[in-house]
């Protein structure tokens, strides 16, 4: 498995490799998520499922990430929009669009990498409206 810092970078060298084959590259985000989710609950030692829900691993392994910490619901969007472009250029990848999709199921992966690394850093990410204030605050004087 992966680090998180070498999947970040291999979610930005997809930009480039994503128009060879986007059906590889399609299920290889996937895959990639399916790491991540991975060292979530590696870092809540847990051993990550090999179960399906609703035919996808992933969904798996964020059922099973949110056991015990609610807060971790705010990717469960990510990884679902995530499945809904792997879906979309599984059923048409001669589509007009599927460079475009796949930047797109890229983005929600590199965002989805961002997230679970900050929650491993502040566990209170995901608690507030906007996910990302506990990190961004953090050197802010306030008022």
């Amino acid at each position: 498995m992966k680090t998180l810092g070498e999947i970040e970078q291999r979610l930005q060298d997809l930009r480039r490799d994503q128009r060879q084959n986007p059906l590889a590259a399609a299920d290889e985000l996937l895959g990639l998520a399916e790491q991540i989710m991975a060292h979530w609950l590696q870092s809540k030692d847990r051993v990550p499922t090999q179960e399906k829900r609703e035919g996808f691993r992933l969904l798996a392994l964020h059922r099973q990430g949110c056991i015990g910490d609610p807060s971790f619901n705010a990717c469960r969007e990510s990884c679902r929009e995530l499945l809904y472009y792997h879906n979309l250029l599984h059923g048409a990848p001669e589509h007009a669009e599927v460079n475009s999709r796949l930047s797109m199921a890229r983005a929600v992966a590199l965002h989805l990498c961002l997230f679970v690394g900050g929650k491993m850093q502040d566990p209170e990410l995901g608690d507030f409206c906007c996910s990302s204030r506990p990190l961004h605050t953090a050197g802010m004087v306030t008022a």
